[in-house]
């Protein structure tokens, strides 16, 4: 039996704390996104993220304590409490019963301010891992209430998902804001307005947007460049918790949406939620960089999705070519149906090439062979002129067969494969940067983590 002597590295002066989780994020992920960026410059190799340069790496297990492929709810349940639970349970032990407390509980317990953030709805399994205890990850109305109860500072998302009690015997969740002492901000501008006066926050995306997504923030790659983004929200959890700050922070924020993506084995989606996630890293670690001898800040996933490979036989890549796909499947869907919402069933097919041309690069920057060229205008008389309309369906999206066809030929003209629609057992990347970042230097099992950032923070942990 092979024993490990762990040197801790004394915390006592560590007041900031970032944990950042990629949902999804496997080791592949990461590297098919530096190998993208190396390509665009031109040469075979990598182009380092910010947080792939982070002095510690390693790796971490993902498995549940009843499968050996977890889910979101279970990943982030173990991330947050250092407890394995089943398959779909938040914050609670396998009994489903039994609650857990969270390293941010912890973190609030010793004095600290607290704030989770994400790029989904707040009320999804991995932030709500870190706040609430429910037998199901369904239960959203529960969770919400769970998020009043423990009473962190500051709290962002996309929305609530389920604001109202479908039973009809609780309140609005809106309405319960006032009662708990939050304020609900909806965008960028509207929390510059009130932050100042606000003493524990709720940030949301915009109304508008809330009306047509109230489950997500907009992909990167689809992004208009006014919209909510994660990178804006953590720079406002940081101007928030900093304010009247003299214990400190701690702050979890999540990538929720380059699972999403790897569900959809989105290849270009991915690699742009990736950017976008190592750019709000970049915001922590300006903050760092103010802040060396009081920061730590540890950036890993839940569980790998999709099963990625890159290469799918030939001893090549050519990720580069992704940089022609303008949108993700779901907007390409949507921009489908609003043809056949003006067509019908007599769609052109040059309406269509044109929009495949416009999404893809297709037949201008993208070479398509014959044989890709068919298979395109198979899917087009099968799904677009006929009345028998089959749409596709992935974890968190129902997409129009097109877009299914036109994202497999780009990926597999980038020779990026996947191997399937969920999750897989995968290591996960573990990053570190900071005060007692050295406690992170050995193979991890997810449970690990919280446990070894309370230890380095002295955070008072309870059960």
């Amino acid at each position: 039996m092979l024993l490990l002597n762990v040197f801790w590295v004394s915390g006592k002066n560590l007041k900031y704390v970032f944990y950042f989780i990629g949902d999804g994020m496997g080791v592949n992920q990461v590297q098919t996104t530096e190998m993208y960026k190396a390509e665009l410059e031109g040469k075979i190799g990598l182009s380092p993220l910010c947080f792939t340069q982070f002095p510690v790496s390693t790796v971490a297990s993902t498995y549940s304590a009843t499968n050996s492929v977890t889910d979101s709810a279970a990943g982030g349940t173990a991330l947050a409490t250092g407890v394995k639970t089943k398959n779909g349970a938040i914050g609670v032990m396998q009994d489903l019963k039994t609650e857990v407390s969270s390293v941010a509980v912890w973190a609030k317990n010793s004095g600290k301010r607290v704030g989770i953030a994400t790029s989904v709805s707040v009320d999804h399994a991995t932030p709500s891992a870190f706040y609430a205890h429910e037998s199901s990850r369904n239960n959203y109305y529960e969770i919400g209430i769970d998020l009043y109860k423990a009473g962190f500072d500051f709290y962002a998302g996309s929305d609530f998902i389920s604001p109202e009690d479908k039973n009809g015997n609780g309140s609005n969740l809106y309405e319960m804001a006032d009662e708990y002492g939050y304020t609900i901000v909806r965008g960028y501008d509207d929390y510059k307005m009130k932050s100042k006066k606000s003493k524990k926050m709720i940030l949301f995306q915009e109304e508008e947007l809330s009306k047509r997504d109230r489950y997500s923030l907009p992909y990167a790659i689809d992004r208009t460049g006014s919209e909510l983004n994660l990178e804006n929200i953590t720079k406002c959890a940081i101007d928030f918790l900093t304010k009247d700050c003299k214990n400190g922070f701690f702050l979890m924020v999540e990538g929720g949406k380059i699972d999403w993506a790897c569900h959809s084995n989105d290849g270009a989606t991915m690699i742009n939620e990736i950017i976008d996630f190592d750019n709000t890293i970049r915001v922590a670690y300006e903050f760092y960089l103010q802040h060396k001898d009081e920061t730590l800040i540890v950036v890993t996933a839940d569980h790998e999705t999709g099963g990625i490979s890159l290469g799918t036989g030939k001893y090549e890549l050519n990720l580069k070519i992704l940089e022609h796909q303008k949108n993700s499947e779901s907007v390409f869907s949507t921009q489908v149906k609003k043809l056949r919402n003006r067509y019908g069933n007599g769609v052109p097919w040059d309406s269509v090439k044109d929009l495949l041309m416009d999404s893809f690069g297709f037949w201008d920057k993208v070479d398509v062979n014959e044989k890709n060229s068919e298979r395109l205008m198979t899917i087009y008389e099968k799904s677009i002129k006929a009345d028998d309309v089959k749409m596709e369906k992935s974890e968190y999206s129902l997409d129009e067969a097109l877009a299914g066809e036109a994202k497999r030929i780009i990926n597999e003209l980038a020779y990026l494969g996947w191997n399937t629609g969920g999750h897989s057992a995968g290591y996960v990347p573990v990053f570190a940067i900071g005060v007692g970042s050295n406690n992170f230097t050995r193979r991890l099992n997810n449970i690990d983590l919280p446990n070894i950032i309370a230890k380095v923070a002295g955070y008072e942990k309870s059960r």
